[in-house]
């Protein structure tokens, strides 16, 4: 059976996701890039053999990366890579290789593409449908890249969860650039 790894690229160091317009955004996109950091997120994004998102994350990305530079060090991986949308209201994906998924069990959703296919099943925000499997209990993995940044305000991964959930640190990777790589495993 395939795991589910959430991935959370732009995260605060007190749990904020960064949000477009926001002063976290602002920032993410103006810190320097780091080669080390690209290598660490190419290496969990080749391991996908399934990209899954909300609609919002899907109608950004398939905007931007068919379009991107070819020197964009993930537009290769995410064009190519399988993808399946949770929408309830799109009627058509036409990203190379995207799939609609569009029951509303997303847990029995989730189950039935874990038994299918080979490779990690990558899942990308945005913050609603992040949100809604991380309260679902439904990530095998917590991807995150923490930025030197307290935002003090905005949505959190968690939410308002009440559940307590035990992780455990898989590993911990700084970067020149002040960042870090986290993956925390779900103990169950």
């Amino acid at each position: 059976m395939r795991k589910l790894a959430l991935h959370v690229f732009d995260y605060s160091l007190d749990g904020i996701i960064g949000e477009d317009g926001t002063a976290l955004n602002d920032f993410c996109r103006a810190l320097p890039d780091d080669a080390d950091l690209e290598a660490w997120r190419q290496e969990k994004l080749k391991n996908a053999g399934l990209h899954i998102m909300g609609r919002n994350a899907y109608q950004g990305m398939s905007q931007f990366f068919p379009t991107a530079d070819d020197d964009h060090p993930y537009a290769e991986i995410m064009n190519n890579g399988q993808k399946a949308v949770f929408s309830s209201t799109l009627t058509s994906a036409d990203w190379h290789n995207s799939t609609i998924v569009s029951g509303k069990d997303t847990a029995a959703e989730i189950e039935k593409l874990r038994q299918q296919g080979t490779g990690d099943i990558v899942a990308h925000g945005g913050v609603s449908f992040a949100r809604s499997l991380a309260r679902l209990d439904l990530p095998d993995e917590y991807v995150l890249t923490i930025f030197p940044f307290v935002a003090g305000t905005g949505p959190t991964l968690f939410g308002t969860q009440t559940a307590a959930r035990p992780l455990e640190l898989v590993s911990s990777t700084g970067f020149g650039n002040g960042m870090v790589g986290l993956v925390y495993r779900r103990l169950r």
